[in-house]
C-alpha cells in the first residue's frame, strides 16, 4: 500500500458522483481487488439505475430481463408503497450472477456508496459467483442472460398463440412448485442453458415422441403382452422415485402440449439458477463484505478515499453488520453479513497472530501467513453448512455471545443446552452449521410412484424432518396445481 505521506490526490471530494468519478473508482478498486487480493472475476458491467428501475429488479427475482407475471407486478406495487412511505429503503445495489457480471448501482447514492458497492459487488460477489463450486457446477453464467432474453420471447410468442389466460395458467401451477422443482443430489441435465436454447425445437420433438410411447403402450396393449411387467420397466424408464416435480411432469404428463413443456423447463431451469443462493448466503455476503472493507480500506490509506468518505463508507458498512441481541425485537436471527464476515476476518487473523487456543482448533492454518489462499479455497470449495463447521472458532462464538436451545414439544419452556465456553464450543459449531443446511428445512417431496395399469393416478410421498409437517392448507393449494399439470388424480402419502 502507498504511504499517506506520499499519497495521490483523492478520487473524489463531496457526495456527488458523475461517471468520470466512478470510473476513477472502478479502475482503482479494481487495482486492489486484482493486485493485492488476486481476485479471479468475470468482466465487469456497471449500470447507475434510478429507484423505479430497482424496484422493477426486486419484483422480478432481481434479474435484468424476465417473462412477465402478474405476481411480479402485485410484488412492485407492493415495495413501491413500502419504499414511499418510508417503511423499508432499497439495496443499494442488486449484482447478477452473469458472465458479463452485471451489477446495478442507485443513482440516489453518494459517490462513497458508489465505490463501497462497487467493491462489494463488481468485485466481491463477481469473484464468488465466478469460483465458488456450487455456482461453477449448477448455474451457467454465460448462457442466462441469453435464456431469459429467449424466455421471455417464447412466453410472450405462447401468449400470442394460446391466449394469455392459458399462459397464466400454467406459469401459476409452475411457480407453486418451483421451490420442490430443482435438483438437490445430482446435476441436472444439459447445465448449458445455451445448449438448451439451441436445442429446442429438436428436444420438443423428441419429447413428445417419448411421451406417447409411454401411455399409447397402455392404452392400446397387446393381448399377448404382460402388463405388470411392462409397468415395472416404465417406472424403471421414469427414472422413479423422483424429486424434481416439474421435471417429472414435464417429461412425463400425458396431456401437455409441447409448449408448455416448454414454459415449465424454462421456470425449473430460473428455480435451479437460483439455487446455490440459498446455500452460500452467509459465505456470499461475507466474502462481498470483507472485499469491500479490504479494498475502501487500502485506498483510504493510500490516499485515494479522504476521511469524510471513509467515515461514511464505515457507517453503512456498520448498518449492514449489525448483529441484534436474541431479546432485541429486530432479532431474526444470525445476520449472515455479520457472520460470514466475522469469519472471514478471524482467518485472517487466525493466519497472521494466532492464540494457542487458534493453534488447538486450527493447525493447519494458524500462524501460516497464507490468509488470501485459505479465503480463496474457502470461497471456492464451501457452502454455509461446510464452511462454518470448519471454520467457525471459538473467538468468533464469544464475540457473537452463541447459545444453542432445545425446543421440546412436551414442555412449555426453552432449555439452553450449550454456550460459548469449553464444553459448549462443539455443540454450538454444529448446531447453526445445520440451521445453514437447506435440506433441514425444505420438505423432501417425490414422486415415487404412478399408476400405469388403472387411473394414471401420481402419488407423492413426503418424508418428514425433525418433526415437522407440512402446512395442510398450503400443501393441498399447491397440489390443486400439480393435478393441472398432471391431468388426472394425485395422492399425498405424509
Amino acid at each position: 500500500m502507498a504511504d499517506r505521506a506520499t499519497a495521490e490526490a483523492p478520487l473524489f471530494e463531496g457526495a456527488e458522483w458523475d461517471f468520470e468519478a466512478v470510473q476513477r473508482c472502478y479502475d482503482a478498486i479494481e487495482r486492489v481487488a486484482i493486485d493485492e487480493l488476486e481476485l479471479d472475476v468475470y468482466t465487469n458491467q456497471i449500470e447507475i439505475i434510478s429507484y423505479q428501475q430497482m424496484l422493477d429488479a426486486y419484483s422480478s427475482t432481481g434479474m435484468p430481463l424476465m417473462y412477465q407475471h402478474w405476481s411480479f407486478g402485485k410484488r412492485f406495487v407492493r415495495e413501491e408503497q413500502i419504499y414511499s412511505k418510508g417503511a423499508q429503503g432499497l439495496a443499494y445495489e442488486i449484482v447478477i450472477n452473469s458472465d458479463p457480471c452485471i451489477s446495478y448501482c442507485l443513482e440516489d447514492n453518494t459517490m462513497a456508496l458508489q465505490a463501497l458497492v462497487i467493491a462489494h459487488a463488481a468485485f466481491g460477489h463477481n469473484h464468488f459467483f465466478k469460483n465458488n463450486h456450487l455456482f461453477r457446477q449448477w448455474s451457467d453464467a454465460q448462457g442466462i442472460l441469453d435464456y431469459l432474453d429467449y424466455a421471455r420471447s417464447f412466453i410472450a410468442q405462447c401468449e400470442e398463440q394460446h391466449g394469455a389466460q392459458d399462459v397464466e395458467q400454467v406459469l401459476d401451477a409452475a411457480h407453486a412448485l418451483m421451490p420442490s422443482s430443482v435438483f438437490r443430489h445430482r446435476r441436472p441435465p444439459h447445465t448449458s442453458l445455451a445448449d438448451e436454447r439451441a436445442r429446442q425445437r429438436e428436444r420438443r420433438i423428441e419429447e413428445e415422441r417419448a411421451v406417447h410411447y409411454l401411455w399409447d403402450a397402455f392404452d392400446h396393449p397387446a393381448p399377448s403382452s404382460k402388463p405388470d411387467e411392462e409397468a415395472r420397466k416404465r417406472k424403471r424408464e421414469m427414472g422413479l422415485p423422483e424429486e424434481n416435480l416439474l421435471y417429472f411432469v414435464e417429461r412425463h404428463s400425458p396431456i401437455l402440449e409441447s409448449w408448455q413443456r416448454e414454459v415449465l423447463r424454462i421456470v425449473r431451469n430460473i428455480a435451479q439458477y437460483f439455487y446455490p443462493q440459498r446455500q452460500t448466503k452467509v459465505m456470499n455476503e461475507g466474502c462481498a463484505c470483507f472485499v469491500h472493507y479490504y479494498i475502501t480500506n487500502a485506498l483510504h490509506h493510500a490516499g485515494l478515499l479522504t476521511d469524510g468518505a471513509m467515515l461514511e463508507i464505515l457507517h453503512n458498512h456498520t448498518n449492514v453488520l449489525t448483529q441484534p441481541g436474541f431479546d432485541s425485537p429486530h432479532a431474526r436471527g444470525i445476520n449472515p453479513y455479520a457472520l460470514g464476515f466475522a469469519m472471514m476476518q478471524d482467518i485472517r487473523r487466525v493466519c497472521t497472530d494466532p492464540t494457542d487456543e487458534d493453534r488447538e482448533w486450527f493447525p493447519d492454518i494458524a500462524g501460516s501467513r497464507v490468509w488470501r489462499d485459505v479465503l480463496k479455497d474457502a470461497w471456492a470449495n464451501y457452502r454455509d453448512e461446510s464452511f462454518v463447521q470448519q471454520f467457525l472458532s471459538p473467538t468468533v462464538m464469544r464475540q457473537f455471545r452463541m447459545f444453542t436451545l432445545a425446543d421440546d414439544d412436551g414442555k412449555p419452556f426453552y432449555t439452553v443446552d450449550a454456550i460459548h465456553d469449553e464444553r459448549g464450543y462443539h455443540e454450538v459449531r454444529d448446531t447453526l452449521a445445520r440451521s445453514f443446511d437447506v435440506a433441514e428445512f425444505d420438505p423432501d417431496i417425490q414422486i415415487v410412484d404412478v399408476d400405469l395399469l388403472g387411473n394414471r393416478c401420481l402419488k407423492l410421498h413426503h418424508t418428514e424432518h425433525n418433526g415437522i409437517s407440512l402446512d395442510a392448507k398450503t400443501r393441498d393449494e399447491t397440489l390443486k396445481h400439480l393435478r393441472k399439470l398432471w391431468g388426472f388424480e394425485v395422492e399425498f402419502d405424509n
